[in-house]
């Protein structure tokens, strides 16, 4: 049976350049100062995916010494720029390419947000046009010299996580941070993106545990909200034998942080969840074969 039949983008495979992609060299020489490249992936939409990414990026700029990236490639749902006060900005090209929108002094920030003529519009694109707006995003974009690139994806395993795997494989991705909740809901379908990830040739660097128990921002004392009844993260990482990088606590003050645009690190560096965000770093750092720093000491 033919793979393609039914497919409503056949006329358009069948006429598409055959052979190498041309792009691909250009890529692969505007990655070449981008050290490490990370994708952030999750299988269930909900799990705080991009909220975990901007908490992150603004963790890894905490070292003023690390430059860090973040590439927004959900095109559908880009809430990158909102997260990180940066929603009424726009991209800024030059001789060299785009220009990333810079956060803070260390950390960049590029999405589809930053085009659009007014930021309630909807972006309603096929694949192939999806695959563009990445490749561009990849091959265009002025990133300059990176420690780590952040490529916060939409859920699922679907056109935009073949695409940006098969652009960035010459390059080299470090691998995947899979991000779950600890109810078996989420567990379902972060089983189907890690072998997602197996298929694909995508290292996963491991597993983090998100919205892990909520914490009472004036006691600090922590509560199960979503219940982990066959074990959460930690245990779906030991079935799937991959790492576990560590958990993320429901603090209310996040979503606050979030919707004014706010790092949470500034704002609230006491929280259990700031904590919990530096273990990750110092776990992703030994998968990587890093040398720890002291900014992400506890």
């Amino acid at each position: 049976m033919d793979a393609c039949a039914g497919c409503p983008n056949q006329s358009i495979c069948a006429t598409a350049p055959k052979g190498p992609d041309p792009d691909l060299p250009l890529i692969r020489a505007r990655m070449a100062s981008v050290a490490h490249k990370l994708l952030i992936l999750s299988g269930k939409g909900g799990v705080g995916k991009s909220t975990f990414t901007s908490m992150l990026a603004y963790a890894f700029a905490q070292s003023p010494a690390v430059q860090v990236g973040v590439c927004d490639i959900d095109i559908c749902g880009p809430s990158i720029p909102r997260m990180m006060g940066a929603n009424n900005e726009t991209i800024h090209t030059s001789a060299s390419g785009w220009s990333p929108v810079y956060v803070a002094d260390n950390l960049g920030v590029m999405s589809i947000q930053f085009m659009l003529p007014n930021q309630d519009d909807a972006i309603i694109w096929r694949g192939p046009k999806k695959n563009g707006l990445i490749k561009q995003f990849l091959k265009d974009v002025e990133w300059g010299e990176l420690d780590f690139l952040l490529v916060d994806t939409p859920p699922g395993t679907t056109d935009e996580h073949l695409s940006v795997n098969s652009y960035l494989k010459e390059s080299g991705v470090d691998g995947a941070v899979i991000v779950t909740t600890p109810q078996e809901v989420s567990l379902l379908d972060v089983r189907k993106e890690i072998n997602f990830c197996r298929k694909a040739g995508i290292r996963v660097l491991g597993i983090v545990e998100n919205m892990s128990g909520f914490v009472c921002p004036n006691c600090e004392g922590e509560s199960q909200i979503f219940h982990a009844t066959t074990g959460g993260g930690r245990a779906l990482a030991k079935e799937m034998d991959v790492p576990f990088l560590g958990a993320v606590p429901l603090d209310p003050r996040i979503g606050v942080s979030c919707d004014y645009g706010e790092s949470f690190f500034d704002a609230y560096p006491e929280s259990p969840a700031c904590d919990g965000l530096m273990g990750i770093i110092r776990g992703l750092r030994e998968q990587m074969g890093l040398e720890q720093l002291p900014e992400y000491e506890e």
